[in-house]
């Protein structure tokens, strides 16, 4: 894995710990009592109950490797960075598409807690990469795979 840190909200973090919980004390106890229960069916070399509970182990393993990983290189995002009017990694910007007449607000946060539908985009993401360290007023130009976009910040909060 990586040693890049996890930038996270209080929010991100609370919801990465309490998932890591579930998985770690009812998830992995429920995986295991599928292959035990499978086992007890008999031959389990051709058993689909048996291939199916281990595959869901391994899948609940390597989620909570993946978040023991996250929380581990967490680091906690400013709750108020606006102190210098700088887009950073917790502020919310909104911006003016050039192409629209519609403004767009997003919230620039840590990749673990990125979901563009709810307006949370990546600091590593194209747009959000090219709007760090923007201010108010700025003109930014953006290479996303659907094509070039222009925006204009309007504000930084």
């Amino acid at each position: 894995m990586t040693d890049k840190p996890t930038y996270l909200t209080r929010e991100g973090r609370a919801k990465l710990e309490a998932e890591l919980e579930q998985l770690t004390t009812v998830e992995r106890r429920h995986v295991a009592e599928r292959i035990a229960a499978a086992k007890e069916l008999g031959d389990i070399s051709e058993s689909g109950e048996y291939e199916d509970a281990k595959k869901s182990q391994a899948m609940t393993e390597g989620r909570i490797r993946e978040l023991k990983s996250l929380l581990s290189r967490a680091e906690m995002i400013d709750e108020d960075p606006v102190a210098n009017g700088e887009v950073r990694v917790g502020c919310s910007v909104t911006v003016r598409l050039d192409d629209e007449d519609e403004e767009e607000t997003w919230m620039i946060v840590g990749s673990a807690e990125a979901n563009p539908r709810q307006g949370r985009i990546s600091n590593e993401s194209p747009i959000g990469s090219a709007l760090l360290g923007k201010r108010a007023r700025n003109k930014v130009t953006v290479q996303t795979p659907s094509g070039v976009m222009k925006m204009t910040i309007l504000k930084v909060r």
